[in-house]
């Protein structure tokens, strides 16, 4: 468990660093085994956290260690774990420009970037919940099972993932995917891609998954096709 609680620790400097969340802005948890989790507590900038401050609970959200109060946005957390049982990381941020998204209400839906499209896909927009609320969790639960990540409207973004470095790799990839499509808009708009190149791209998923895992030895020669 200590390592986990390095790498969250790890992942929230790094949000911070990046200027992700500023104060005390975002969450971050991981699951630890199939029915515990660590997250953030309330209160702590993400710059500044230690593995001693991290709390760790049950799946419904009950307090088994720590001196600090969890994130008051447990409950958006706790519900993709329930969703999505293979889900092992949860993240949440204020990047700005996918924030900025959110409050004007669109989402990143448009065709453009291929990266993207093979694989983060759509990211939907949120219904606006009152943060800290049961509203979060019951506004994003139609996206979970579809999605990869969710622009929460006037709040924020959310990711998840198979660890803390899918689901902080899928924010990145949000944000970056705001703003190419920012320049893109005011560039007048771009060109999408047409549908049957969006299936071919999505076709390539599986394919990419397996670059990124580790070379059987039977694999000696790669030449790039597919």
């Amino acid at each position: 468990m200590n390592t986990l609680r390095s790498l969250c620790c790890e992942i929230c400097h790094q949000l911070y660093q990046r200027g992700y969340v500023v104060g005390h802005d975002g969450n971050v948890s991981v699951k630890v085994d199939s029915n515990r989790l660590l997250i953030t507590p309330s209160g702590i900038s993400k710059g500044r956290i230690s593995p001693d401050m991290l709390v760790l609970c049950d799946l419904d959200g009950t307090i088994l260690e720590g001196d600090r109060y969890p994130s008051s946005e447990i409950a958006m957390h706790l519900l993709v774990y329930q969703e999505r049982p293979e889900i092992h990381a949860v993240v949440h941020a204020h990047p700005p420009v996918s924030t900025a998204f959110a409050i004007a209400g669109r989402p990143l839906s448009e065709p453009y970037l291929t990266e993207t499209i093979s694989g983060l896909g759509e990211i939907p927009v949120a219904p606006f919940a009152i943060p800290s609320t049961q509203e979060v969790p019951d506004s994003i639960q139609p996206y979970v099972q579809t999605h990869q990540a969710v622009l929460l409207a006037n709040h924020g973004v959310l990711t998840w993932g198979t660890d803390l470095y899918a689901a902080f790799d899928a924010l990145e990839t949000v944000e970056q995917t705001a703003k190419i499509f920012l320049a893109v808009h005011q560039l007048g708009g771009g060109i999408p891609l047409s549908p049957q190149q969006v299936t071919t791209l999505k076709e390539l998923n599986g394919h990419y998954q397996k670059l990124a895992g580790k070379r059987t030895h039977k694999e000696e020669s790669f030449n790039g096709s597919l």
